[in-house]
């Protein structure tokens, strides 16, 4: 079956939207694969796929939604080069969440909304969320995490709307309790220093294999496992004969890596923390926040705690998460994680490799082709129904232009006055 006004068979136009966003393949690796396969005759370029890609996006995005009081609004913003910001909404019903201990995936959600903008804070985000009413209706709830702006403007539009709960996302809310908790302890930055030093020190090395892992810049809370992890390890081999260790040189291994030992109170400790934080948001993750979270957690949480810090840490979240369930009404589930959000926007960065250099391009319509589910017959009505001048408008309405274009434009005008200058001076 060939769709309407298309040169290509839905099976192949489907094959590459799937190679592309289920198969992490690029939109030119994609067009080289049936290129291989041959399936099609000449494969379509990249840039053809690209177009199927942003108007099944386009078709996803402004497509009618269902008006119902059961909405839950998954809200994110995503930055890239320049001033602009994208608050992107998904959606999903209550009545549609999937069934207990399941986690939510891309295609249980919808996009809602996308929307661009030079500047943003609470009032402009609160006014992004009423205009999204209109689609939707009034929803139940509204998940973030918690920005400055986001927590503004969503606390603005429930004061507007009472039905609506605000919940933070419990991913975020115990990141900032490890960071709280570790980034101004000294113990924890000595040993985030001999890390560092230790991975420069072997990882040219025949002992690379006991390197400990590179150390994030951006998001250091995300360091504490791998790196508490690689701790434990190393105490692990030094509790076994030498004999049994995977190197011929222990002298040398003693001689970089003997400082961990002083550790070894504080990586049970920080593991203890590390193993609270994380049964919390697994909790919260696959129950959901209603009534019965909280006892649920506590259970799970009785025997990971043996310290006073830990004791503490598992009261703190504990108190969270029965705060956030009692905003859930009798026999209700509400959303308690926003993993999903998070996951959707960096499956469009590997979409954009490069691109995202350039600011916010068109493959931010992507967004809507990522989420939901896409089967040939909801291709085939993309395609059909939405034109590439659909597209095209949408581009230059809602994103002008764009970073790249802009490198485009003041190229050409360097170019310009470089061939003037280079231009001889007539003679009469």
């Amino acid at each position: 079956m060939v769709p309407y006004h298309h040169a290509y068979p839905l099976r192949c136009i489907t094959l590459f939207l799937t190679l592309v966003l289920s198969a992490a393949v690029s939109l030119r690796g994609a067009s080289r694969v049936l290129e291989v396969l041959g399936l099609a005759g000449p494969a379509p370029t990249w840039f053809t796929g690209r177009l199927w890609l942003l108007r099944l996006g386009y078709y996803q995005l402004t497509r009618p939604k269902v008006l119902a009081t059961d909405w839950v609004w998954i809200i994110d913003h995503t930055v890239q080069i320049g001033p602009e910001k994208c608050l992107v909404i998904l959606g999903i019903r209550l009545s549609r969440l999937p069934a207990d201990e399941t986690c939510l995936q891309h295609s249980d959600v919808e996009l809602l909304d996308l929307v661009p903008v030079q500047k943003s804070n609470g009032t402009v985000v609160y006014q992004q969320l009423e205009k999204v009413v209109a689609q939707t209706g009034v929803p139940r709830e509204i998940l973030s995490d918690h920005g400055s702006d986001l927590k503004v403007g969503t606390e603005q539009f429930c004061q507007h709307h009472p039905e609506t709960c605000a919940v933070y996302d419990i991913k975020h809310k115990t990141a900032t309790v490890l960071k709280r908790e570790l980034e101004d302890e000294a113990t924890w930055r000595e040993f985030l220093h001999l890390a560092g030093q230790t991975k420069q020190y072997l990882q040219q090395t025949a002992l690379a294999s006991w390197a400990p892992p590179t150390q994030k810049v951006k998001a250091r809370d995300l360091n504490v496992a791998p790196l508490v992890a690689w701790g434990q390890r190393i105490l692990a081999c030094f509790d076994q004969p030498e004999s049994d260790w995977p190197t011929p040189e222990p002298d040398r291994v003693h001689e970089k890596l003997d400082w961990v030992k002083r550790f070894r109170p504080a990586l049970a400790e920080w593991a203890e923390l590390f193993a609270v934080s994380t049964t919390t948001e697994s909790v919260v993750r696959h129950l959901g926040l209603t009534a019965e979270t909280p006892a649920v957690l506590a259970q799970r949480l009785q025997p990971l705690v043996h310290t006073e810090r830990g004791q503490r840490i598992r009261q703190e979240l504990l108190t969270f998460v029965t705060a956030q369930a009692a905003l859930a009404r009798p026999k209700e589930r509400l959303v308690g994680s926003s993993e999903v959000i998070e996951s959707v926007l960096g499956k469009l960065k590997r979409i954009e490799q490069d691109q995202a250099t350039g600011g916010f391009t068109g493959l931010v319509l992507s967004l809507g082709a990522i989420v939901s589910q896409a089967t040939e017959a909801v291709i085939q009505k993309a395609l059909e129904t939405v034109s590439t001048q659909d597209v095209w408008t949408w581009c230059h309405e809602t994103l002008g232009t764009s970073v790249q274009a802009q490198r485009r434009q003041l190229m050409k005008l360097l170019k310009k006055a470089e061939q003037k200058r280079g231009q001889l001076p007539t003679t009469t």
